[in-house]
């Protein structure tokens, strides 16, 4: 079961793979971590889930990571008279705050914080995209606009409004409802949708309050315009490429899929980069080579993590799908080009001691051609630390918290395990060296770099880098 690639993957579990036979093929095929999408099934349904993936947990031995995926707020239009209605281009067509069917001249739109931000000139996207509306005139319980782009339309479609900031909490009632379920069950990361603004992560953390990680989903263009300021509240980020590529031009959200991956090389947080990565594998054994393609760029581009979504959790095809994209990942991780890029985008280590230390271990293992970087952290901010110099030697993440290991499951290069906590030095050089061993990571003769702190057991402390020889 050790993994032979430093990127990790995600994969959805829905109504399609939700046995623990199912789930088992799945990490067997190379998921490392699993999500729950609360936007659909009950909470029993996730909890069955969540059972199966510790039992399998405890069969493996590894620790696995869960993720559970709030639905955030969903804009819709209300209904129609006849269900559905054609939009003309050209057309006026108005919007009112009502909860009355509407017709081809009007549509129920039951959201006043959407028409407290509408202003003449903005657009409307209605259906993923597929109509697009432009106001002309609104106020606070209605709107005039013109078709730009249209299409059919019919009952509860979402609305997304991308040039404004709507005054709307990122998390709903059923949200709130949903997060005390998670975390009483003991999920590891908590994915934030409709994030616009770093509040956005305050409000959610003060719930949390260090039970598990907050994961901000960037899937709105006012997020990009607050992007610094999000990915140093987050835990970690996801570039949400479906609703980003709504509210955004197709030729932008490329680029801004690497602006988002940089920010959080530099700040050394976990990115994930999900949404249609093998679409196509929902209903065919092999990907598009354009598929392939996606999933090797954002490796190229330094992502901790690749997401599955449809294709595992409703797909015909779920352990293919995992087991491509463990094999792209693996193929581009051993091209030249790919160490060249990663050491190329290595940012400056900020002036701590935990940066300074981190910077060189990594350093030190290159010299000494070190098998492993060893690193012992009871929150695992060290062991991301080491990961934000994206050694070209596997890291191994020990802390003797649980949770820890679960979470470290998502960051880049990192192989994490729970062990008991150490006293001295002596005690936890050798069991740095069992490790490596056990592991499968170094045999007699090679060369370790051991990162630690002292005293042991503080959070922070990192102030320790042994290089030992394993016996």
């Amino acid at each position: 079961m050790k993994r032979t690639r430093n990127a990790k993957i995600i994969a959805t579990l829905g109504p399609g793979r939700s046995s623990e036979t199912d789930i088992a093929e799945l990490v067997e095929a190379g998921a490392d971590v699993f999500r729950l999408n609360f936007s659909h099934g009950a909470h029993e349904e996730h909890k069955k889930r969540y059972d199966a993936i510790r039992r399998l947990e405890e069969k493996y031995k590894r620790p696995i990571g869960i993720l559970m995926d709030l639905q955030g707020p969903k804009l819709r239009v209300g209904r129609f008279e006849n269900g559905r209605i054609r939009l003309v281009k050209g057309q006026p067509f108005r919007l009112e705050l009502t909860e009355e069917k509407g017709n081809d001249t009007v549509a129920p739109l039951p959201h006043p914080e959407i028409f407290a931000a509408l202003r003449p000139g903005m657009d409307l996207l209605l259906d993923d995209g597929k109509v697009r509306l432009r106001v002309d005139k609104a106020g606070k319980d209605f709107a005039e606009t013109e078709v730009v782009v249209g299409g059919d339309l019919s009952d509860h479609k979402g609305v997304n409004v991308p040039s404004a900031i709507l005054e709307l909490s990122a998390l709903t009632e059923k949200d709130l409802v949903d997060l005390k379920y998670g975390l009483e069950l003991g999920v590891d990361w908590i994915a934030l949708s409709f994030v616009q603004r770093p509040s956005d992560l305050e409000e959610i953390k003060a719930i949390v309050q260090g039970r598990a990680g907050v994961m901000a989903k960037l899937e709105k263009p006012s997020a990009i315009e607050h992007l610094h300021g999000i990915v140093e509240l987050a835990d970690a980020v996801m570039v949400a490429r479906g609703d980003l590529g709504v509210e955004l031009p197709p030729e932008d959200v490329p680029v801004q899929q690497k602006r988002i991956i940089n920010a959080c090389r530099i700040a050394g947080k976990p990115v994930v980069v999900a949404t249609q990565m093998l679409d196509s594998m929902v209903h065919a054994p092999t990907p598009t080579r354009a598929e392939a393609s996606d999933v090797a760029t954002a490796i190229y581009d330094g992502a901790d993590a690749v997401m599955l979504s449809a294709e595992t959790a409703v797909g015909d095809f779920p352990v293919e799908s995992v087991s491509i994209m463990d094999r792209i990942i693996n193929r581009v991780e051993r091209d030249r080009l790919y160490r060249k890029m990663t050491d190329a985008a290595r940012s400056h280590p900020e002036a701590t001691a935990a940066d300074a230390i981190s910077a060189a271990a990594r350093q030190a293992a290159d010299t000494i051609s070190a098998q492993v970087i060893v690193s012992f952290s009871s929150t695992g901010s060290t062991t991301l630390r080491i990961a934000r110099e994206r050694p070209a030697v596997p890291i191994l993440g020990l802390t003797p918290n649980l949770s820890t290991a679960r979470r470290l499951a998502l960051a880049w290069g990192v192989h994490s395990a729970r062990t008991k906590d150490v006293e001295n030095f002596d005690e936890m050089m050798g069991k740095s060296v069992r490790m490596s061993k056990r592991r499968e990571f170094a045999t007699e003769g090679d060369s370790i770099v051991v990162v630690a702190g002292i005293p042991f057991g503080i959070a922070g402390g990192t102030n320790i880098l042994h290089i030992a020889k394993v016996d």
